[in-house]
């Protein structure tokens, strides 16, 4: 009996992977769906924008009509920021700006024009600024590739140029950019996960749960069928014994 009940134990545990597995399979294919449903949402966000990455004849990125601009931009983001950039996403068969390298070129566009564009302030009247003086006028003031906390709030010229440059519009395309490009990476991530992980380990544990439990059944059937063959065995020795046995006179 202590055979036949782990035997048992062996199938019902077979069960439990496989039922198991079946759940992360609807689960996987549930999130399949919801990233699908994402991704789609995305791609039409996209579209509907219409902004549109601009290359060269020979398929080289660039930026107000020159390749030497496109480079620059490119270093800031890939050398300056360390962005694992994949050029591959970068086709000039599809100048569509829909994966998250080119959102992150077009972050890259704002930013360096940002950082290296003139902005022009004007001071009604001379200003006096540590030792330093402001004539009234108008000033012509290069950014210089100072970022917004790189800024003197309280200069005279760079209080302006702070404000000026790094505009509430610039933070919130910025914005806009780097909450496409997470979501873009979200999406694609669960998409990932829905097929690779929940599917493909649901597929693995119910397979397996199968096996166990066909397995542990098999193990139950030869259990039972050798404590029969044992019972029988014992009923045929007994029987020879009894008829083995002299007879008793009166």
């Amino acid at each position: 009996m202590t055979q036949i009940r782990q035997f048992n134990m062996i199938s019902a545990a077979g069960l439990v992977l496989f039922f198991g597995g079946l759940i992360g399979i609807v689960l996987g294919v549930y999130l399949y769906g919801k990233a699908t449903e994402g991704l789609k949402s995305l791609d039409a966000v996209y579209a509907i924008q219409g902004r549109m990455m601009t290359y060269d004849d020979s398929g080289n990125f660039t930026d107000r009509g020159t390749v030497e601009g496109g480079d620059a931009i490119l270093s800031l983001l890939e050398d300056d920021w360390a962005f694992p950039l994949n050029r591959g996403n970068l086709d000039p068969n599809d100048t569509l700006v829909n994966t998250p390298d080119e959102l992150m070129v077009q972050y890259a566009i704002i930013n360096y024009h940002t950082l290296h564009g003139t902005q022009t302030v004007v001071l009604d009247e001379a200003v006096e600024y540590k030792g330093v003086i402001y004539e009234a006028g108008s000033h012509q003031v290069d950014v210089n590739g100072r970022y917004f906390s790189d800024l003197d709030r309280s200069h005279p010229l760079e209080g302006p140029v702070r404000t000026q440059a790094w505009s509430p519009l610039a933070f919130g395309l910025l914005g806009n950019l780097i909450g496409g490009v997470n979501a873009d990476y979200q999406a694609g991530m669960a998409h990932f996960m829905s097929w690779s992980i929940f599917m493909g380990l649901g597929f693995m544990f119910s397979v397996a749960g199968a096996f166990v439990t066909i397995g542990g059944v098999q193990l139950d059937r030869r259990a039972r069928a050798a404590s029969q063959e044992e019972v029988e065995a014992e009923m045929a020795s007994g029987a020879a014994m009894g008829l083995a046995e002299p007879a008793t006179t009166g």
